[in-house]
């Protein structure tokens, strides 16, 4: 590699870290052709692990971090003073090819800075997935950025040839975009995320290739004064109404030369990790976003102990459930129990009356739940009441907590 397009290559990988919207679970199993390279797993790009317990990654980077935009909490943004650089299409094309080759990567995250025009950003941005599919017959996975400004006849063309399109909403709400963002279109945005969700429905009707890998977001956490109730909210309206996949959180990072209406130093990391939390609660543990809601004490999630745990804590009249007779909606509402092993219980009572014992070996969080379940040698009188529970419940420091 020469010596300028290494240089070109440092710059525009740093740039592209502050994404974290590029995970490719669902994108569909795929092989080469003869004269073609690259497949995809079906799961885990971008330094994940596959349920086998391999590690795959990809090639993460902007196309430019050149901007016309002046987003303040933007480290590329337009005023910002950052060294420069921007790929060519074939600089990108060959770049992914050749780590593919050296067996570096399985896929490409190519987002962008957006240059001249959004029309003309999203086009070089399919002329990349493009290159690689029709010239390279390359079949590994491709996550492109989507520019909501753009037109809609070339978001349409790019979902032909990526896995995974993403329009970052950024902030949650429109007051916030025009603090911080003023140049950039709440309604814009949320039109092109409904677009992209209504082709995708549309093409699996049809059988036919359109981000099959579906579409997803990123929204930043403590840039402005929205709320976790509010950031679970909108979230909840995007799996709602333009059906996203996926919404990603992620911390604010204060910037170089940062503007004085941004905070000077970033949240907690473990506010982002309960906001993951607490959407899982809405996509895998049938919570609603009211009940979400009061999880939380003023809008916020605690961060000393998670929004399931939370709410149970608020809600102690409704236990403990009795894990050989409730339904699975009380059961995956038990602190403590994971929806996998909610659902091992259900298909192991058909066959035994559980023991507390019979559940320990189910989930590795019996401490959290035995507070809030019976089971056939176990009933925790007075535990459920006690004052001091929410103390006795606390994770270590050092621990993160799953469900």
């Amino acid at each position: 590699m020469d010596e300028t397009l290494a240089k070109k290559l440092r710059i525009l990988a740093d740039a592209a870290k502050y994404d974290a919207s590029c995970a490719s679970s669902a994108a569909p199993k795929r092989a080469a052709g003869k004269d073609g390279l690259g497949s995809t797993t079906g799961a885990g790009i971008c330094h994940a692990y596959t349920p086998d317990g391999r590690c795959v990654s990809l090639l993460k980077i902007l196309l430019t971090n050149w901007c016309l935009f002046d987003c303040a909490y933007c480290i590329n943004r337009r005023s910002s003073n950052v060294r420069r650089a921007k790929f060519s299409v074939e600089e990108v094309v060959n770049l992914t090819l050749n780590f593919y080759k050296r067996n570096y990567i399985e896929g490409l995250f190519l987002s962008s800075g957006i240059i001249k025009s959004p029309d003309h950003t999203m086009e070089l941005l399919t002329r990349v997935a493009k290159s690689l599919r029709r010239d390279h017959g390359f079949a590994g996975y491709i996550h492109l950025k989507s520019i909501p400004e753009a037109s809609p006849w070339l978001i349409e063309e790019a979902g032909l040839y990526a896995d995974r399109l993403s329009i970052n909403v950024e902030l949650p709400t429109e007051a916030s975009l025009q603090q911080l963002a003023p140049e950039k279109d709440g309604a814009a945005i949320q039109g092109a995320m409904a677009q992209i969700g209504e082709r995708i429905v549309q093409a699996k009707a049809e059988k036919r290739r359109f981000s099959p890998a579906g579409h997803s977001t990123q929204v930043i956490v403590g840039a402005d004064a929205t709320t976790d109730e509010a950031l679970i909210r909108k979230s909840a309206l995007l799996y709602g109404s333009v059906g996203l996949k996926r919404v990603y959180y992620s911390a604010f990072s204060p910037i170089p030369d940062g503007s004085a209406i941004l905070p000077p130093k970033p949240p907690p990391l473990q506010r982002e990790h309960r906001l993951y939390q607490a959407d899982w609660l809405l996509r895998y543990y049938e919570f609603t976003p009211d009940e979400v809601a009061d999880a939380s004490e003023g809008g916020m999630l605690a961060l000393d102990i998670d929004p399931k745990l939370a709410w149970a804590l608020k809600h102690r009249e409704k236990f403990p459930v009795d894990v050989n007779k409730a339904d699975r909606e009380w059961l995956l509402r038990v602190p403590g129990l994971g929806a996998r092993a909610v659902d091992k219980i259900v298909k192991a009572r058909r066959h035994a009356t559980l023991r507390l014992d019979d559940v320990a070996r189910l989930t590795s969080g019996l401490k959290r739940a035995r507070p809030f379940l019976v089971a056939a040698d176990h009933r925790p009188v007075g535990l459920t009441d006690r004052l001091d529970l929410r103390t006795r419940l606390v994770e270590p420091a050092t621990q993160l907590s799953l469900f």
